[in-house]
């Protein structure tokens, strides 16, 4: 199982260079970073996992530079988003960052998509939060048109692109697209309608979940080995890590604190157990 790991690099924690550096000295698999732009102080919106929302959401590094300077000091590191925002970016931007990034790493990026819970933050940004998943889908499409080695246009409801040239292209044709979220039938269609699997928050209920996701994915025609689930933000027990593997996950990702340095290298020994 590939051990990778997820942290909010903050102007207050670690720095990208020192972590990437940490982790793949030490054998780790990946590093996924999460992005909010900005957290509106008059937020209606609840904290989704309860209580008061953490600092490190108003003070996050955009994930895309931190990853460029991670993927500069790295050669094996795998790179990911867990997750960005799409629908609060310009798309043609997106895919222009994306497959840089890619390109330059040489093909170690994983984009995760999320399609957000902070209404305010979404607002700020133009989006119409009832539209978000379909503006989501859209935005995706016109991407893959952009990476396409053939100009290639795109027409949707949300955004379109005409046919054009579009380099760097990403170096495997595309990243790896891994869509988050609860489990549910409108987010399982959207799955195996345009991504390579699933990031969820936690991994649990995945006992439950993973038929049904995998009944879904063959339906709509996609071959069940390409099917990626990759559980995210996780709180490792050897259990929980054994679970994981006897429902044929082969990567996890493990939540490190919002921290300082001397902090987050004390949390990857007490990682290396299960690496």
């Amino acid at each position: 199982m590939r051990i990778a790991t997820t942290i909010f690099l903050t102007d207050q924690s670690i720095t990208p260079v020192r972590l990437a550096r940490e982790l793949e000295q030490r054998g780790f698999a990946g590093l996924y970073l999460p992005e909010h732009s900005h957290i509106p102080v008059e937020r209606t919106t609840p904290y989704p996992f309860g209580g008061v929302l953490p600092p490190e959401y108003g003070r996050t590094l955009d994930a895309f530079v931190a990853l460029g300077q991670a993927a500069a000091v790295t050669e094996r590191l795998t790179l990911g988003t867990g997750i960005t925002l799409v629908a609060q970016h310009d798309p043609i931007d997106l895919a222009k960052q994306v497959a840089t990034l890619d390109h330059l790493s040489g093909g170690r990026f994983t984009l995760g998509v999320g399609h957000g819970w902070n209404r305010e933050e979404a607002e700020d940004h133009g989006v119409v939060w009832r539209t978000r998943r379909e503006r989501v889908r859209d935005f995706i499409g016109l991407m893959r048109a952009l990476w396409a080695e053939e100009p290639t246009a795109y027409e949707g409801e949300f955004a379109s692109v005409r046919a054009s040239s579009a380099y760097p292209k990403p170096a495997g044709g595309a990243p790896r697209i891994l869509l988050g979220g609860a489990a549910g039938p409108k987010l399982f269609a959207h799955m195996a309608d345009y991504a390579d699997g699933w990031i969820p928050i936690g991994g649990r209920g995945l006992t439950e979940t993973l038929p049904v996701l995998r009944g879904v994915w063959e339906k709509a025609g996609r071959d069940p080995e390409t099917l990626r689930v990759v559980p995210c933000g996780i709180r490792p027990t050897p259990g929980k890590l054994a679970h994981f593997a006897d429902l044929g996950i082969t990567e996890v990702v493990l939540q490190l604190p919002s921290a300082p340095e001397a902090e987050v290298l004390r949390a990857l020994d007490e990682y290396a157990q299960y690496l």
